[in-house]
Order: structure tokens, then sequence, then C-alpha cells
């Protein structure tokens, strides 16, 4: 029954997160941040008696209008295809979350808590093999539609996505290499050593994978497959309402999803730069155990508080160290959207599988060799 509950605990919060704070807040920075790098306002004009909230009600504004919306099918179209297809846009984002750690392990009250749902061996293979089901979900939209652009646009989305899927697996091989593992809750916890952090181990592999994420989730500069200059709006042109939502909710919770893998394998994941856990564990007790008066307590019974309670401060702690690096990539996407020129399909097709699979290639045969050398 415990573990039944600290689990749902878990999902609870990744799910809350994920629908209550970043799809809606998304939405707003993806306008906020471009206007203040143009010299411009922003989304400021959703208010509640004048105040507007630094445009923070826009989201709010947003799901109204959708929700008020009509749900339009054109004339044609597969209806079940068209209904279901924003929906496995949706699900394989949510359920990637699910192997993503976001904090060690801990031990309060005696019972181990893992802050991961579901501590897979095979963590990184279950995060290719459902988030590579979106790709089903854009082309069923292009193809249901029963409209010439929107098949154009999902054909480009599937060409991309899978083209990108194949270098994207090969750039993280070499960390795969590294550290022995494939379970993200190890390789996190194997980075504890500042300088044993993905970035530093494998600094090709980093943006090599970042680009192939970007280009996986079709961000600008890769966003061919709704170029509205020449396909109109792509493969989720003929969707209204919710439906349009979901799409738009898939994409940026996807931000939060690369940002997430991102911190975890190159990033140090909940780790401190130069300070263990046991070292911060150790000054956080000596702390808790100056704050609470001893004659309150038990010898025993103080030392079981103060070090539970020191604990659930560390845990505390390394939950907000994670979540602010995903802040930061998040950022830096957004700063990649707002930056660089939509490039030519053609363009795309040949990064993908002319300059970063080969390099990716040579980076498993680089990592390898380095490998053999130091043993």
């Amino acid at each position: 029954m415990v573990d039944f509950l600290i689990t749902a605990a878990k999902v609870l919060f990744i799910f809350g997160l994920n629908m209550g704070v970043f799809a809606p807040i998304l939405t707003w920075v993806e306008r906020k941040q471009s206007a203040v790098m143009q010299d411009r306002i922003g989304a400021n004009r959703a208010d509640v008696f004048g105040f507007s909230f630094l445009g923070l009600l826009h989201p709010l504004a947003d799901a109204i209008k959708m929700i008020a919306k009509e749900d339009f099918i054109p004339q044609g179209a597969n209806k079940i295809m068209h209904t279901l297809s924003p929906i496995i846009c949706v699900i394989p984002v949510l359920i990637t979350f699910a192997v993503i750690p976001f904090g060690g392990e801990y031990v309060i009250g005696g019972k181990q808590i893992n802050l991961v749902i579901a501590d897979l061996d095979v963590g990184l293979i279950f995060i290719f093999a459902i988030s590579s089901l979106a790709t089903y979900g854009t082309v069923i939209a292009g193809w249901s539609s029963n409209n010439s652009w929107a098949l154009l646009g999902s054909l480009r989305a599937g060409a991309q996505m899978i083209s990108y899927e194949v270098a994207m697996g090969f750039t993280l091989v070499g960390v795969f290499m590294v550290y022995g593992s494939i379970q993200l809750t190890e390789i996190g916890a194997a980075q504890e050593n500042f300088f044993r952090w993905g970035i530093f181990l494998q600094p090709l592999g980093f943006f090599m994978f970042l680009a192939c994420a970007i280009a996986e989730n079709k961000r600008a500069p890769f966003d061919v497959a709704e170029g509205e200059a020449e396909i109109i709006a792509g493969y989720f042109l003929e969707y209204s309402g919710l439906k349009f939502g979901m799409f738009y909710m898939a994409e940026f919770l996807e931000i939060v999803t690369i940002s997430a893998i991102v911190t975890t394998l190159f990033f140090g994941a909940w780790n401190i730069p130069f300070l263990s856990s046991a070292t911060l564990l150790s000054a956080i007790t000596n702390v808790v155990s100056f704050v609470i008066p001893a004659q309150i307590f038990y010898e025993s019974t103080l030392s079981l508080i103060n070090e539970t309670l020191a604990t659930v401060i560390l845990m505390l702690i390394h939950i907000s160290v994670f979540w602010i690096k995903v802040f930061f990539f998040i950022w830096f996407q957004m700063t990649i959207r707002w930056t660089l020129p939509r490039f030519r399909y053609d363009q795309i097709m040949k990064l993908g599988w002319k300059i970063l699979l080969p390099l990716s290639l040579a980076n498993i045969l680089i990592t390898g060799v380095v490998i053999l050398l130091l043993q």
C-alpha cells in the first residue's frame, strides 16, 4: 500500500507539473521571450479588472477559446483517425517521463524512495521506443485530413522524424559506452563527480543529440513540416479547437522532455557541481541538529528526526536543482527557436544523413578507442 501511494504521488507530481505548469506556461514563454528578443511588449491583452499579470492570463484565455471553438472535421476526412492523431502525439510525450529520474535514492523512515516512476533497466531504449510512436500521429493527421497541403506536411514530418531518430540513437551510444549502462538512474548517479558529467565525457554527443532532438520535435529551424510560407500550416492544417491545442501541447511538452533528457545524460542530473550528496547531507544534518533543541526529545528520537528531516531537505534540494537545469534548457531551446531561420527541406535531410549520422558513428569509434586505451 505504501509503495502504491509513493508511486501515485510521483505520477501525480509529474503529470501535474507537465499539464498544470509547463503546458500552459510555455505558451506564454513562447510569446514573451520572442517579444523580449524582438524589443516588443508581447502578450499583455488578457486581463482581470485591468490587471494582466505580465500576460500570464493568456494561457487561460487560449484554453477557453479552444474549448469554445467548433471541432471541425473536413468533408471526406477519416473521422476516427482525424480524432485519434492528436491523442497519439500527446500520450508518448507524457509516458516518456515515466523513466526520467528527477532525483536520486533516499531512505526516509526506513523506506527507500527512488524519484522516478519506473526505474527500467532499459530506460533510454524505452524513451526511443515510445517517443517514435509520435511519428504515427503526425503522419495520420495529414493523411486523414483529406487535404493535399496537410498530406505534404505529414510526409515531410514523417521523413524528418524517422531520419533523425536514426542519428539521435547513435549519438547516445557513446553515453552508454562511457557509463556502462542504459538505466537513467545509474547514469545520473554516476555523474556525482562534476568532471564525470556527460558534457565533458561526450561533448560532441551532446551537441549532436540536441540538434537531433530539436529536429525530432519539428521546432525551428527544423519546422518545415508546418512551413506557413510553403504549405500553409502543414499536417495540422485541418484541425481546430482542442485537437489543434493538443498538437501544440505535445510540441511544448516535448521541449520539457528534451531538456530533462539532456539534463540527465549530460549535465549531472540532480547533482550539484563540486558538492557530493554525502557532503551536503552532512552539512544539512549539522544545521538541523543546531536548530532543533536537544532537550525536547530523547537522544534516539532526536537522531531519527534529524536524519529524516535532513534527508527530506536533501531530496527537495536535488529536485529543485534538476528542474532549474531543465528550465535553463527550455530557455535555450526557445532562444534557438527565435534566433535561427528555417532550413530548407533538402538541407535538413542532408544534415541528418550526411553530417550527423557519420559524425555519430565516428564518435562511437573514437569513444571505443579511448576506452580501450584507458583500460
